[in-house]
């Protein structure tokens, strides 16, 4: 079974099967996977599955996203949990039973073994990976997770430039000021429609 918000952009060539949920907001990229065949896929909300990512089940291990993740290109989950405002880079894999606490940072290529546990506001690096510093980046995952719900908005109206010219310069510095404050998640919690930020 298949709960997927109407909210969620899903490319033309994306591919889902068995028990997935994916939350308001979120998108899933081309040729991104999220297969399920044991236990489930659960995706948070204004959470971004970006090109080619692989998502899959252990046969013990859901797989768990938080909300306002990036997933980006390439990248593996398997099994794991990643908590909310996250960034797992480029060709990242993590395997069956790992915990990545909200607010990290995986880099680019880096090989989570199973079972490895990382506390909140982690960078992580290496093969295998270890945590390499400790440092608060929920803002800066979730200004990259509202570029990307911006992109999917704009994507599902057949605009493939929304990240280019003068007014998306506007939105980015209204976006910046808005997440260091943390209005945005005020106004998530307050219901307010959009992906805009809000002035005042």
């Amino acid at each position: 079974m298949q709960t997927i918000d109407d909210s969620v952009y899903l490319s033309p060539t994306a591919q889902i099967y068995g028990q997935v949920q994916i939350g308001a907001g979120s998108s899933v990229w081309p040729n991104a996977v999220i297969r399920s065949e044991a236990q489930d896929v659960q995706i948070g909300e204004y959470t971004n599955i970006q090109d080619f990512v692989m998502i899959h089940v252990g046969y013990d291990a859901p797989t768990r996203v938080g909300d306002f993740c990036s997933i980006t290109h390439h990248a593996t989950l398997h099994g794991c949990t990643i908590g909310d405002q996250c960034l797992i880079g480029i060709q990242a894999t993590v395997m069956d039973g790992a915990v990545i606490g909200a607010g990290s940072i995986v880099a680019g290529g880096a090989f989570i073994t199973e079972g490895s546990e990382f506390p909140e506001c982690s960078i992580i690096a290496g093969i295998p990976a270890r945590c390499i510093k400790q440092r608060d980046n929920r803002r800066a995952n979730r200004i990259n997770a509202w570029q990307y719900h911006r992109n999917a908005q704009a994507y599902r109206a057949g605009n493939h430039r929304a990240w280019t010219g003068a007014a998306y310069q506007s939105w980015m510095r209204a976006l910046r000021e808005e997440v260091n404050q943390d209005r945005d998640l005020m106004r998530l919690q307050k219901s307010i429609p959009g992906s805009e930020p809000q002035k005042g």
